[in-house]
């Protein structure tokens, strides 16, 4: 990967999280309600509100107070929290860990399952297997997260007591959230890896392997799946950044303690501070992971040239 190419990402990438900057600061102050007045109380005073906006440079013009956010984070400082006066990164950074150990083991959860899936699937395409491969994708995709938590938590939690139902602890705590969170990208990379194997293994490359006395394993795992494997990772490294960007649903309904949760109770708060430092990180994690992509690229298909086209 040569100079000039790391260079340009770096610079597409950080105009990228300015305007991630840009549109979250206005969306949280664009909202009706007052951090101010929600702080206080219904009961506070005009004038304690009023007194209290200005300690915390809310009666700022909005521009000002985007370019005095804008000078702090660049210093390292990414705000503190309305609520409790901590700092805000402290705050995400406690709860990062609990979101990463469950998307961990959602996308674990995820290539144990539908990547093999997927490869049998069109190794026997138009077969049972097929059939019933596709159906369970499909019903994966469909199901809502909520519903499927909800019921995972009533059978192995209510009905059989097995797992619990809500928290964080043992790697029993995991499984359920786990798997709620994995339904959906278990149906999307088996029905993706399956599409892209079909289409490789239409290639005459293959014929011309088998041509070669190849066995037909090292045909599949070394030319096909190789190759099969290019738009997968894109989506799979897309979902990662989602992932670790907050489950809102899952840890909600399981009381998971990890940044989806803590965005939507400073969201409720207005907390602008906190949901600010939630967002960027979420959103650096997300640009770390495509730039990290590109690299993968280049080392699973080296006729990816670095302006985006195959020769």
């Amino acid at each position: 990967m040569n100079l000039g190419y790391i260079i340009r990402r770096a610079i597409e990438s950080v105009l990228l999280l300015l305007g991630v900057t840009i549109i979250v600061f206005l969306l949280l102050r664009i909202t009706p309600s007052d951090p101010a007045a929600i702080m206080l109380g219904e009961y506070a005073t005009p004038e304690a509100i009023a007194s209290l906006r200005e300690s915390l440079g809310l009666n700022k013009p909005l521009h000002e107070q985007y370019l005095s956010y804008l000078s702090s984070l660049l210093m390292g400082d990414w705000g503190v929290s309305i609520r409790s006066q901590r700092p805000a990164l402290a705050l995400v950074t406690e709860r990062l860990p609990a979101t990463a150990e469950l998307a961990a083991v959602a996308m674990f959860f995820t290539l144990l399952i539908s990547i093999p899936i997927g490869i049998i699937a069109a190794i026997k395409r138009n077969s049972a297997i097929d059939g019933f491969s596709m159906l369970g994708a499909l019903i994966t995709q469909s199901v809502p997260g909520y519903w499927l938590g909800l019921m995972l938590i009533i059978l192995f939690a209510v009905v059989l007591n097995l797992l619990p139902s809500s928290g964080r602890g043992s790697w029993y705590h995991l499984i359920l959230p786990g798997v709620t969170l994995a339904s959906f990208l278990i149906g999307l990379i088996t029905r993706l890896t399956r599409s892209c194997m079909l289409e490789v293994l239409q290639q005459d490359y293959l014929r011309t392997a088998r041509s070669k006395g190849l066995s037909e394993r090292v045909v599949m795992l070394r030319h096909a799946l190789k190759n099969a494997m290019i738009p997968v990772i894109t989506v799979v490294g897309l979902q990662v950044g989602n992932l670790l960007g907050g489950a809102v649903v899952t840890e909600t309904v399981f009381a998971w303690p990890g940044i989806g949760s803590l965005a939507v109770v400073s969201i409720y708060q207005r907390d602008y501070p906190v949901v600010q430092a939630v967002v960027l990180l979420s959103a650096a994690v997300f640009v770390i992971i495509n730039f990290l992509l590109d690299v993968i690229y280049q080392w699973l298909d080296p006729r990816i040239s670095y302006a985006g086209h195959v020769h």
